[in-house]
């Protein structure tokens, strides 16, 4: 389990830039793909990648306010965020 500090979130020109911060100390600059609240809950919830990987993985946190990340535990809300993601990725390729 891989445990991430939310450092800070701007954007620079169309890209939004997440910097987090591992268990190492080690700071990494993410991408974010999108951020959602559940409606239902209210929780905030941050979709993104490493832009520099060669890998696609795409990590989904739950966030606070102070910008700590929270490691999504429950199988139904990994599912949510999965089902999220698609309909983003959808959408952007229907419109791009």
């Amino acid at each position: 389990d891989t445990a991430f500090v939310m450092r800070s979130i701007f954007m620079i020109g169309d890209q939004n830039i997440l910097f987090i911060t591992d268990e190492e100390g080690n700071e990494i600059q993410m991408e974010i793909l999108l951020t959602f609240v559940d409606p239902d809950t209210e929780k905030q919830y941050v979709l993104f990648k490493e832009p520099e990987s060669d890998n696609e993985n795409v990590f989904a946190y739950e966030y606070d306010d102070e910008g700590n990340l929270n490691e999504i535990e429950d199988s139904k809300v990994f599912e949510m965020c999965e089902e999220v993601l698609s309909a983003y990725l959808d959408e952007d390729a229907l419109n791009g």
